[in-house]
């Protein structure tokens, strides 16, 4: 399927949404976030999608919310409503995902753009990238999910220093605070990017699934329900096709061939 502001394509079992406004810096517009929601309803369904990357065409990741689209029948933009109907149904999807996410920070991420790329499990950011709060200088507080990822990677006196001054986040910064996973030199980042998303491709999906699952119930529940859930997901990882293959190559000395299934 062809979409207006996104690019989709899935080969080798890596699924790549990138983001595609890049005289816009690739702002959300209207039609963005909606196709960006369906892009991703259709990378989660898709078997053949092992792995999902996030990236952006052009010189930015995604700049945030286009300020300059006006809403379907003009008159003032509910920004509740551009949160529960277009932001935040994103950010939930991306979470919920069963497969890992990679973000491939390419350029700027700016305000919901950054959203985009924390609410992803693994970043991998260029080296002339930037992170931008961004929604303080407009007098608004951060959103699509920002006031949950920030405390947690940052910690709070971090955190609240970062949302209220819009001081850019350097790409070495990003990394040294924990907010990416790698940084690499602008003309390595693809490779470097797909290097890493080749690597999640070939391995046992499900179990990331699990994995994720759990690293983010975790976060809130209590050691009993933690060890309780480990036992209901390690007896599914159990009876999988890659777990039967992995303990035979194991057994075999020789490197495993997952499926994913």
């Amino acid at each position: 399927m062809a979409y207006d502001t996104i690019l989709y394509e899935v080969r080798n079992g890596i699924g790549t949404i990138t983001l595609n406004r890049p005289d816009s810096f690739n702002a959300a517009n209207e039609q963005l976030t909606t196709d960006l929601q369906d892009a991703l309803a259709k990378a989660a369904a898709d078997d053949q999608v092992r792995v999902l990357v996030l990236t952006g065409a052009g010189k930015a990741f995604c700049s945030g919310q286009d300020l300059k689209d006006a809403p379907t029948g003009g008159g003032k933009r509910s920004l509740r409503d551009s949160l529960e109907r277009r932001y935040n149904p994103i950010i939930r999807a991306m979470r919920s995902m069963p497969k890992p996410i990679i973000a491939g920070i390419n350029g700027v991420a700016a305000g919901a753009g950054l959203s985009l790329a924390l609410a992803a499990d693994l970043r991998v950011m260029s080296g002339s990238a930037r992170l931008v709060e961004a929604f303080i200088a407009i007098a608004l507080i951060p959103d699509s999910g920002a006031t949950w990822f920030y405390p947690r990677m940052l910690g709070y006196a971090k955190a609240f220093e970062f949302a209220t001054l819009n001081q850019p986040i350097s790409a070495e910064e990003a990394l040294r605070l924990g907010l990416v996973n790698t940084v690499v030199h602008p003309k390595a980042f693809t490779e470097a990017l797909y290097k890493m998303a080749a690597q999640y491709a070939s391995g046992p999906t499900q179990s990331y699934g699990f994995v994720k699952h759990l690293l983010q119930q975790g976060m809130t529940a209590t050691l009993d329900e933690m060890l309780e859930l480990e036992c209901d997901l390690q007896q599914r990882a159990g009876e999988s096709a890659d777990y039967a293959e992995g303990v035979q190559a194991f057994i075999e000395k020789r490197a495993p061939k997952f499926t994913g299934r």
